[in-house]
Order: C-alpha cells, then sequence, then structure tokens
C-alpha cells in the first residue's frame, strides 16, 4: 500500500433529492439507504482502506457535520476531518484540501470521490484507481474517471475522449455539463463519450498548479494561512478566509480550463444514487418492479414503485404505477417518479412555508 496515496471523501451535501429522507440535520450519506447496515460514508470509507492507510482517508464536510462524521467513522482523527465553514460548492474545497495535504506530504497523490456513490464491483474500482494513481505520480495530469453510458441520461456531464490512449488513459478533448436528450443520444451512439462520475485523481503538485494557471481566485486565498494548516490554528483561519472564496465547482474552474486533462474508460458498477429513481433502479424488486425497503408492504394491481417505510410498519399499496412513497414518521411523500426532479424545490419550498423542522 503507497504512503504517498490519499482520499479526500466529500461529505458536505445535503441529498435534497432524497427528502424527506436526507434532511439538513440527517443528509443520505449518513443514512442506510441501502438496508445494508451500513451508511453511505461508511461503505465509501470501507472501500477506500483498500487503497491507502486510514490515517491517509479525509473527510470534507460542513462544519454541521464533525460530530456525524466522528459517530459513522470512529477511527478518522480530528485532523482529517476538513470543515467547510460555507457552502462554496466543490472547488474551493478540494484547493483546501490540496494545500492541507501539501504540507503534510509533498509527494502526496490523491483520489477525490464523493461520499455517496454506489460501486457494485469494488475490485475493478480499485484496479481502476490503483491504474490512474500509477499514471498521475509520474505524470502532470489531471485525471478523471468516465464511466461508459448505457443510455442517453441527461443529468449527467459528459467527457468526449480521443480514441488512441497512452497505458490506457485517454486524452480528454471536452466537458458537456448535462446536455439535451438529442445531445445524449448522439454522444452515446457515438461511442467516444463517458459519463462524468466525479471521480478525480491528482498528484496534490498538479492540483495546486492547475489552481494557480486557472482559478488564481481560489487559491491565492486559501495559500494566505499555509503556515496554519494542520496545526491549532487551521481552522480559525478557514472560517474567516474560506467564506470569501468563490463558489464555483471544480469542473468550471479547472477540468473544463485546463490542457492536462486525462480520463480512463471505466465499468465497475457505478450509480451516483442521486435520486429516488436511482435508488429504484439499483435495488431489488419483486415481478411487478416493485421495490421497498419493508416486508410489511402489500401490493395490489400496482408496478414500478419505490416504497420506503419505518422498520415494522404496515402498508397496502392499490393502484399505484411508477410512484416513490417515502415515510419518515413526521413526513410522508407520495410523488410521481416521472416528476421526482421537482423534489428538490418541493423540499426548499417546505423550508420557506413550514420551517426547519421538516427541511
Amino acid at each position: 500500500m503507497n504512503k504517498n496515496n490519499y482520499v479526500a471523501i466529500m461529505a458536505g451535501g445535503i441529498g435534497s433529492r432524497f427528502w424527506p429522507a436526507s434532511r439538513v440535520d440527517r443528509p443520505k450519506q449518513f443514512l442506510d439507504i441501502m438496508g445494508t447496515g451500513k451508511s453511505l460514508i461508511q461503505q465509501t470509507s470501507d472501500r477506500f482502506l483498500k487503497l491507502c492507510p486510514k490515517e491517509n482517508i479525509f473527510i470534507v464536510t460542513n462544519s454541521i457535520y464533525r460530530d456525524l462524521v466522528k459517530e459513522h467513522l470512529p477511527y478518522i482523527s480530528d485532523n482529517q476531518i476538513l470543515c467547510e465553514p460555507s457552502r462554496n460548492n466543490t472547488a474551493p474545497c478540494v484547493a483546501y484540501t490540496a494545500l492541507k495535504l501539501a504540507s503534510l506530504n509533498p509527494d502526496a497523490n490523491l483520489v477525490v470521490a464523493p461520499s455517496d456513490h454506489i460501486i457494485l464491483k469494488e475490485d475493478a474500482f480499485i484496479q481502476t484507481l490503483s491504474k490512474a494513481l500509477a499514471y498521475t505520480a509520474d505524470q502532470d495530469a489531471l485525471l478523471t474517471l468516465g464511466i461508459s453510458p448505457t443510455r442517453p441520461d441527461t443529468g449527467y456531464g459528459y467527457i468526449k475522449y480521443e480514441a488512441t490512449p497512452k497505458e490506457g488513459v485517454h486524452k480528454v478533448e471536452r466537458f458537456t455539463e448535462k446536455p439535451d436528450f438529442d445531445t445524449a443520444k448522439s454522444f452515446v451512439s457515438s461511442g467516444n463519450y463517458l459519463w462524468n462520475a466525479g471521480i478525480f485523481v491528482w498528484s496534490v503538485k498538479s492540483l495546486i498548479s492547475a489552481f494557480e494557471a486557472n482559478a488564481p481566485e481560489i487559491i491565492e486565498i486559501l495559500v494566505e494561512g499555509k503556515e496554519h494548516y494542520n496545526t491549532g490554528n487551521e481552522q480559525a483561519f478557514i472560517d474567516k478566509a474560506y467564506p470569501t472564496t468563490p463558489s464555483i465547482s471544480i469542473d468550471y474552474a479547472i477540468m473544463e480550463k485546463a490542457s492536462n486533462v486525462f480520463t480512463i474508460p471505466s465499468e465497475f458498477g457505478w450509480s451516483d444514487l442521486g435520486t429516488w429513481a436511482s435508488l429504484h433502479a439499483e435495488s431489488s424488486k419483486d415481478e411487478f418492479g416493485n421495490s421497498t425497503n419493508s416486508e410489511q408492504v402489500m401490493f395490489f394491481d400496482s408496478k414500478d414503485n419505490m416504497i420506503r417505510l419505518p422498520k415494522n410498519k404496515l402498508a397496502v399499496v392499490s393502484g399505484m404505477e411508477d410512484y416513490i412513497i417515502v415515510d419518515e414518521e413526521d413526513v410522508l411523500l407520495i410523488f410521481p417518479k416521472s416528476k421526482e426532479q421537482e423534489i428538490k424545490k418541493i423540499s426548499s419550498m417546505i423550508k420557506e412555508q413550514k420551517g426547519e423542522t421538516f427541511a
């Protein structure tokens, strides 16, 4: 196991598309959404223990989730939890992580990954990341894993890549963020586009250089306190400086601008688990396509539904097709699966009209 390999797990989101199960005070990365007995962040962390020692796993989260991180991952030390005082999208938190790791180990080689994805083929996942880390250890490269698309999905970003690889790694030609259906269909049929999985690999040296060249307005703010990283003064500096950084994604800030971007076409049973429908797609179902976390559901003339209930609660579902039904005791959601993209907007309306209790 290479001591220069590090992992940063992004765990600061709210997961509002999984409302009402995912709330501000208990976002989906801390839920056992798959019914495995482990939360998503626990599954993600366990996966990366095959790649690097536990002391090289860092969690980037919002400051309000520090205690939840320690509860779910008790082996993580305080210095391995990077607490964002504000939600400024992914570029500032990646820059913060890079500078912190650079002060610990200038030769650090880093994987940045979300905390709430599903990986069904973990051995293939680790093999792919090992290949990526070997490449970025020797090359000035920003690498992102790409997933071979199975459908013209408009909810994902797409990567166009050069056909001829070097060491199994392809040069990226361009990114396209969430195209319309016809464009996505043409991408899939062309055979040289991948879904952007949002899993990145790079050395911290290459990453910091990329920020200096493409997003100096971020790195210049955070590098001012570099002497405070990994000391007792780190959080105080971050609390003051971090909210002044621009709110922008790593894709827009760096990946779409840099010329040294590469990808590895990958197949390891990936799902971003972004919505109830994606959970339904990954869950076991009855002969009529109904999926539920409970044995206490009785279905009559119903198909293709996603049902989530409290333990031991009986439900009778009749005449329902393609619906999401989620009972969280204090909130009941009954929503057409075809309109689930509206759930995030609904949860915002609930917060405005009913207050924080149900948000």
